[in-house]
């Protein structure tokens, strides 16, 4: 392995790196609970947190490899977000649709990325008519496409019947598409369209020898399989799945104590290839 090649380090961002207020699990009593940074502010409220030490692991992470914030995020929900560590040179967002350098989504991924939906998988249309008729309003909140590549619902996860997201799952499956439920938000999403294939592009484009990934639902399992190394979060869809890979470690901790965890190894694994 060249000694001057990249480390590559892919990472999921939303209950994988950083939290909502909802998803830090802080089960310590208050007087312990580690100090927060916020970052992410939404219509003027704070939305999405770290841990102060989680940021300083960030900064000198990112200052020692290649960091590359991969999300199923619109470009939008991600320039909300304010890392602290300098501007990644590149970012992959809607599940790997964009592929960001500079801040800037490249063009030529994009003709790529519409090139293999329009051979590979049904329409957003069949998909999204679909969703909206299938879907109850006694539980769907929102109905949402994100950047003209794939739909989710935003539903009150309570109510949600059981069996419905598998019935939904079965549908999509045979039309190339993928579902997940993460938190109150269940995606559909194309098979095509992943986070692994965006990756593998960084890799071409940078000589990156060594990938090191992190995420924790189902839509990041290809990203985990394709990296060299990988670790998940104790808590999430992937979790509830029992999902696991050998290349693949889980976090001791839950919650934001687990994207600090995941920090840790990432410095870690870099440091000693």
């Amino acid at each position: 392995m060249n000694p001057a090649a990249p480390v590559l380090v892919a990472s999921d961002l939303d209950r994988t790196l950083i939290y909502s207020a909802p998803a830090l699990d802080l089960t310590m009593p208050d007087a312990e609970a580690p100090r927060l940074l916020c970052v992410e502010v939404y219509e003027s409220r704070p939305l999405s947190y770290v841990t102060e030490t989680a940021a300083g692991l960030l900064g000198a992470l990112a200052a020692e490899t290649l960091f590359v914030p991969t999300t199923t995020r619109t470009r939008e929900q991600y320039h909300r977000i304010r890392l602290p560590c300098p501007p990644p040179r590149f970012a992959i967002c809607a599940n790997g649709g964009h592929l960001l350098v500079d801040g800037v989504s490249d063009p030529g991924w994009q003709s790529d990325v519409a090139r293999r939906l329009a051979a590979e998988c049904a329409t957003l249309a069949e998909v999204r008519a679909h969703l909206v008729s299938a879907a109850d309003p006694a539980w769907l909140l929102k109905e949402r496409v994100a950047e003209d590549l794939f739909a989710y619902l935003v539903v009150e996860r309570a109510l949600l019947p059981e069996g419905w997201v598998d019935e939904l799952s079965a549908w999509a499956g045979p039309r190339g598409w993928t579902v997940s439920l993460q938190g109150r938000k269940l995606y559909a999403v194309p098979e095509p369209l992943t986070k692994s294939a965006a990756v593998r592009e960084v890799v071409r484009r940078t000589g990156a020898e060594l990938t090191l990934a992190a995420g924790d639902s189902l839509l990041d399992a290809d990203l985990l399989l394709a990296a060299d190394r990988g670790w998940r979060p104790a808590h999430g869809e992937l979790a509830d799945a029992g999902w696991s890979a050998p290349h693949v470690e889980v976090t001791a901790g839950r919650g934001v104590a687990a994207g600090e965890e995941i920090l840790r190894e990432f410095t870690r694994a870099a440091r000693g290839r």
